[in-house]
């Protein structure tokens, strides 16, 4: 699988990388045998990126993945998670769980402070059983995630969290740090803000949202900051195409969404190529991009990301998309296949 570089850092990643939420039993329960099956089927495609968090599953995606990295070399692969998170014993029932479900009996509560985000990654460490991670994430400082007390909870964030990680990367505990959130314009404010190397943005860079092209990209590419995108498919509506009931952020897609999911996905179908496939292209052409964060619930839904990801694309396709008026003149688009190598990707020897 084709490698990507993170500049601060030099972090080698490959262009998709393994997502964690789903082995944390989000909507409904995954058994441990799959999350085994999921990552060891991961591991043989050629992904070498693993991504989780305390949040997924409270812990349990962050113990399920740890102990199934275990059995390979610590120096192969690259891990990140996240803290902004504690997690403390609480009888189950006692505590909200969110959209997670048979979680493990530990209540999730929000700390960004300098001292708790130090014991945040030492419990990490130990639920994992890993001696150090590659990437730190301050997650979820979103106005999605906080709504009115979102200031408060980023400016803790900037007074605690981030110190406490640039802390550890000086130490070496962690190579790369970043900020991992849902809004854009949050990370542009992070940016401006912190001395990171990298962020994780969910869903606001895609077919159907492009404004990062224009605003945050080009900060974070006079700065070598590198981008790693989670949510390509908006959260379902551009992996469906426009279904009844699609997806998109997480609710029924409004109608506007719906309509521009069509244009799109009839544009696809004139090249014969998948919309899921296209989406994954796109996400991947901007230069400041090293990598996509694909979730999957099953082996098979694995399989079918990395066969959309290998999809030949023709050039005509992405004329037609701009014809149409759906992709951003500010936002790159492959010039040949998909699959062809990008000019900051090259093949491991």
């Amino acid at each position: 699988m084709d490698i990507r570089t993170i500049p601060r850092g030099s972090i080698d990643v490959t262009v998709v990388g393994y997502g964690g939420a789903p082995i944390g039993n989000i909507f409904r329960p995954i058994s441990a045998t799959d999350a085994q099956a999921q990552i060891d089927a991961a591991w043989a495609a050629g992904i070498r990126a693993y991504d989780t968090a305390p949040m997924y599953g409270h812990g349990l995606s962050e113990h399920r993945l740890g102990h199934a990295l275990m059995e390979h070399d610590r120096d192969e692969y690259v891990l990140s998670t996240k803290v902004g998170r504690t997690l403390t014993p609480a009888p189950r029932g006692s505590f909200d769980t969110g959209v997670w479900v048979d979680v493990p009996p530990l209540r999730a509560e929000f700390d960004y402070s300098y001292d708790a985000v130090l014991r945040q990654v030492e419990d990490s460490l130990q639920r994992m059983c890993q001696d150090r991670f590659d990437i730190l994430f301050v997650h979820d400082i979103d106005r999605y995630t906080h709504g009115d007390a979102q200031p408060q909870r980023f400016a803790e964030a900037i007074a605690g969290a981030f110190p406490a990680l640039i802390r550890l990367r000086d130490e070496g505990l962690v190579r790369a740090i970043g900020v991992g959130v849902n809004e854009a314009d949050v990370c542009r404010d992070v940016v401006e803000r912190v001395d990171i190397d990298c962020l994780l943005l969910a869903g606001r860079y895609t077919l159907l949202e492009q404004q990062p092209a224009h605003t945050l990209f080009p900060l974070c590419q006079d700065r070598d900051i590198a981008v790693l995108l989670g949510g390509v498919f908006n959260s379902g509506v551009l992996a469906t195409g426009p279904v009844p009931g699609a997806k998109f952020n997480y609710a029924p897609a409004p109608p506007d969404i719906l309509e521009r999911a069509r244009r799109l996905d009839e544009v696809c179908r004139a090249h014969d190529v998948p919309l899921p496939a296209t989406a994954i292209a796109f996400a991947l052409a901007h230069p400041v991009v090293k990598q996509v964060i694909l979730g999957a619930r099953t082996v098979d839904q694995q399989a079918q990301n990395l066969t959309w990801l290998n999809t030949d694309i023709p050039a005509a396709l992405w004329s037609d998309c701009r014809q149409a008026g759906l992709v951003d003149d500010q936002a790159p688009t492959p010039e040949t296949a998909a699959h062809q190598p990008h000019p900051s990707i090259r093949s491991p020897r």
